[in-house]
This record gives C-alpha cells, structure tokens and sequence, in this order.
C-alpha cells in the first residue's frame, strides 16, 4: 500500500511540475509573441491574453519615453553647476509637456478612431484617419516649435528660473522646443499603431530613438575624439536627434505596406469630415492634457518660488524619477482604450467593460510593487542623479510621499484611458479641470503659503487631488455612459 501511494504521489508530483512548466512555457511564449507584434483580433478570445498583449510593448514603450528624460537628467547631473542644469531640464519638460498635450490628444483621437474602425473590420477607413490625424497635428506644432524657440529666455524666466539658469539653459531649451514636431509624430504615429492593436512597432521606434539618444548624450555632452563638449545644450541635441531617428523608423513601417493598415497615395488628400471629427474628439483631449500639465506647471512654479534652486532641483529629479515609473503604468492603462475601442467597435460591450477591469487589477499590482520601491529605495534612487545633499533631501521626502498615492494613480489612469478610447475625450476633461484646477492648485497654494509647509506641501497636494479624481473618474465610469458614444 505503501509502494502505491508513493507511486501515484510522484505521479501527482510530475504532473503538477509538468502543469508549472507547460505555464511558463505559455507565459514565455506570448511574451515573444508581444515583441514580436503578432497581429491577432482584440475582439475575440481570451481577455488575459488581449491585455498582456498590448500591455507589454506599451508599457516598454512608455518607459522609454520616460528614459530620455532620464538620461539627460543623469549626464547633466554630473556637470558643474548641476543645480543649474537639473532645473533647466526639468522646467524644459513642464513646459514640453503642454506640446506633449497636443500630442497625446490628437494620438488619443487618432487611437480611438482607428481603433474604431479596425473593430468594424474596415482597415482602409482606419489608415484614412490616421493619415488625417498626422496632417491636423504636423499644422500646430510647427507653429508652437517657432514661437517656443523665439521665447525661450521668457519662459524659463516665468517658471522661476533665476538669472544663472536662465542663462545656462535659454539655448537648451531652443533645441527642445524647435524638436516638437519630432515629439508629436513620435507620439501620434505611436498612437495610431496602437489603435490598429500592432504596439509593438510603437515599442520599437521609442527604444530606437533611447538607444541613439543613450550614445550620443556623453559623446555631445562632454566631447569625443573630433567632437567638442556641449555641455548641457548636447543633452538636447541628443535627444532631438534620438526622436527624429524614432519618426523615421515609424514612418518606414507606417508606408511600408507589410501591416494591418495599408497606407495609399489617397489617404493625403485632405478630407474635412473626417478632420471635423478628429478634431471634436482631440480637442477637449488636448485641453484634459493640457489642463494637468498647466496644474503641474504651477506646482514647479511653487516648488521654485518656496524651496529655491534646491528645493526646484529635488522635485524636478523626484518627478523624472516618478514618471519614468508612471509612465509604464500609463502604456498599460493604453491597453484599455484599445481594447475598448475596438469591442465597441464590434458592438460587444460587455468585453469592452470586462477588459478594462482587467486592466485595473494588472495596474494596481505595478502601481504597489512600484510604491513599496520608492519607500525602500529612495535614497539610493535619487542619489543617482545627484550628490548635492540639500537636492537629494527634498527629492528622497517628494518621492516617499507622492508615492502614497500611487495605486490610486494606476487606477485612474485605466479609468481615463477607457473613457478616451471609446471617443468620450469630454468627461475625462471635466473631471480634470475640477480635480486639478479648482482643487489640486489651491489645495496646494494653501499648505505651500498659507500654511507656510513650502515645497511640502505641494508634494502632499498631488497625491490627494489625485485620490479624488481616481474616485469620481470610478463612478463616473461604472453609469457606463461612454458605451453610447458614436464616432
């Protein structure tokens, strides 16, 4: 008796171990498959596998986005004057981030209505709208990049720049603005492949661009062989040229012919209707990205004016450190809209729901392992980017407490990206511009002045303001009012 039970004890064994590893197997294999950009159809089949499909390049995609940031903020921390030079890049890209508005709007659009469209199983109607979607957002941007360029000195000057700075950054910060348009194509063509569900080749053109951005930021930065230093103006050469190398990786797989949406001559042919409805989705988008990035404008702005050079230095290194975490969390919230768009697209609207809730739970698991990161590793994070001690003490305290809000961050981000994703861009707007407007901002003018907390103060002001737009953006999504929008 004995005998028989060991025997069918070590059947159990193998079976459960051949079980474990015909899992992994599974696991790995999908991986590959996401790299690899398999095409397969969102509207059918396993949710899980949808969502970890799309999830994985974009969250590789975003978290190279957040490296270029990184990168520069690593190379030009180690340069004399490094206060100097950390504020410059940091008040750069709060300024950046109002183009980056117009490009995350308009890709917002362009997602949902590709997406839209590959739902309905017309592929010629989606790449028609995605090349629309490129001829509105090229017009903008340029004319953003000139003005920018031509302003610069004012700029850094309102954000609370001082003197040195300005003086230190004003040509830096020419370059970053004249690289707009490499910004939006780079986000928008990013967008429009995602709609069609091939993430990966979004994926790809951002680490193209991070590898040469990588390369040529110490070469220009601090000289090489015929190549003289740069200085902290290298660090925005590098980057400009690591997005348009990017761009031009995407537009060769754009026209190329070899995926789901087939590029033709025709599709440049300007066509109004379908601009119109580009442009009534993208603009109240643009104004919800624009409404959070003016709110952490501001937030820099206090930071610079109540905690000097160092206390500007310690949240810019604290928010590069935050968003290069954020922002995967962000590409796997893009999942969602996806994935809502095109179930609503098929008119399955309870997949739409049920992917989202997926997504939300895959969210909350990345947004704590993320949190209990920064409580632990801190110190050693900010330490870095900079060895200032007055620096890394502001930026260590903004890290630990930012984070306190982090879960609630991975959820509201799926929560607006459903809503963006099925072309309702106007309720995620409003609940913005009252969470971020008419309460982050005073909430944080009143502990950081009034209350005389100082750069504190802003950082406990984030967290909570988010809180309360994650919980209303919840409500607002479970009436389930985005599931009757038409585009």
């Amino acid at each position: 008796m004995q005998g028989i039970f060991f025997i069918n004890s070590l059947r159990i064994i193998m079976s459960s171990h051949k079980q474990g590893a015909s899992k992994a197997s599974g696991y790995f294999s999908l991986l590959q498959q996401a790299l690899r950009g398999e095409e397969m159809d969102y509207t059918q089949g396993s949710i899980r596998k949808a969502v970890i499909m799309l999830a994985i390049p974009m969250m590789l995609e975003m978290a190279m986005e957040s490296v270029f940031a990184l990168v520069d903020l690593y190379f030009v921390g180690h340069l004399e004057n490094s206060s100097h030079a950390i504020q410059t890049v940091g008040l750069t890209e709060s300024v950046l981030t109002v183009m980056y508005s117009i490009a995350i709007g308009m890709s917002m659009a362009a997602t949902a209505m590709v997406a839209r469209r590959i739902g309905e199983k017309n592929p010629e109607e989606a790449a028609h709208s995605g090349i629309q979607a490129i001829m509105v957002a090229a017009t903008v941007t340029f004319g953003l990049s000139i003005a920018g360029c031509w302003f610069a000195p004012e700029i850094l000057g309102i954000m609370g720049a001082s003197e040195e700075t300005i003086r230190h950054g004003t040509l830096f910060t020419r370059i970053s603005m004249a690289s707009g348009p490499a910004i939006m194509l780079l986000f928008l063509i990013n967008g429009i492949f995602r709609g069609a569900g091939n993430a990966a080749i979004a994926m790809k053109s951002l680490w193209l661009a991070n590898i040469c951005n990588i390369v040529l930021c110490p070469i220009l930065i601090n000289g090489f062989l015929f190549v003289p230093a740069m200085g902290l103006t290298g660090a925005a050469v590098a980057t400009a040229i690591g997005r348009s190398i990017g761009v031009a990786y995407q537009i060769v797989h754009l026209l190329n012919g070899k995926n789901q949406l087939k590029i033709r001559l025709h599709h440049f042919k300007p066509d109004t209707t379908i601009m119109r409805s580009l442009v009534s989705i993208a603009a109240p988008g643009i104004f919800q990205f624009v409404i959070a990035s003016c709110s952490w404008i501001f937030l820099a702005q206090l930071v610079a004016t109540t905690g000097g050079d160092e206390g500007s230095a310690g949240y810019q290194t604290a928010l590069r450190l935050m968003m290069f975490f954020l922002l995967p969390a962000w590409g796997l919230s893009n999942a969602a809209a996806t994935l809502v768009g095109q179930n609503l697209g098929a008119k399955d609207l309870q997949r739409a729901e049920a992917s989202v809730m997926r997504t939300v739970l895959y969210n909350v698991i990345y947004m704590l392992i993320v949190s209990l990161t920064f409580w632990l590793l801190s110190d050693w994070l900010v330490s870095f980017f900079t060895e200032e001690e007055a620096v890394k003490s502001v930026a260590k305290r903004a890290l630990q407490i930012l984070s306190t809000g982090f879960i609630f961050y991975g959820v509201g981000m799926v929560m607006i990206n459903a809503f963006n994703g099925a072309g309702d861009t106007r309720t995620p707007t409003w609940i913005n511009l009252f969470g971020f407007w008419f309460f982050q901002i005073p909430f944080a003018y009143l502990l950081a002045r009034y209350w005389g907390m100082g750069p504190e103060g802003v950082f406990i002001a984030i967290p909570v303001a988010e809180t309360a737009i994650t919980v209303t953006a919840f409500i607002v999504f479970r009436r389930g009012n985005w599931k009757k929008v038409k585009i």
